[in-house]
């Protein structure tokens, strides 16, 4: 279910990892370690994505549960050079991102390339893109 409006959520997968997506609020779950597999399909070096969450512990409690756990999520800033909040399992569980965080974190690491992973969450999120 999703932490934020409690809808259930939709699965896609690309290369392999399952990315769990709310079609109501357009947020999206990453279980742990999935972030770091789809930031390797984007370019970044491995390692550099799981060093940078590992660097953010602690954070900010929100309100949101974890939907693994009944843990409240934490709100931690990660990505240069403007950072982006995202919500993270205290357990480590995985990673909350609202509607185009995840892309905004990928594209810093990648040094703004776009690519494979780019075109995936483009065509994924086609539809919150276009003007309503």
């Amino acid at each position: 279910m999703c932490p934020v409006c409690g809808e259930p959520m939709v699965a896609f997968e690309l290369e392999g990892v399952e990315i769990d997506h709310c079609l109501s609020c357009l947020g999206t779950w990453l279980d742990a370690g999935e972030l770091e597999m789809i930031s390797e399909l984007a370019g970044v070096p491995p390692g550099e994505m799981g060093r940078a969450l590992v660097e953010r512990r602690g954070g900010r409690r929100t309100r949101r549960h974890c939907p693994r756990c009944p843990r409240r999520l934490r709100e931690i800033d990660i990505g240069d050079p403007q950072p982006v909040s995202i919500d993270r399992c205290p357990w480590g569980h995985g990673l909350w991102f609202d509607r185009g965080e995840m892309l905004e974190v990928i594209r810093s690491f990648a040094g703004g390339e776009d690519g494979e992973v780019a075109r995936f969450f483009g065509n994924l999120y086609q539809s919150e893109n276009e003007p309503t």
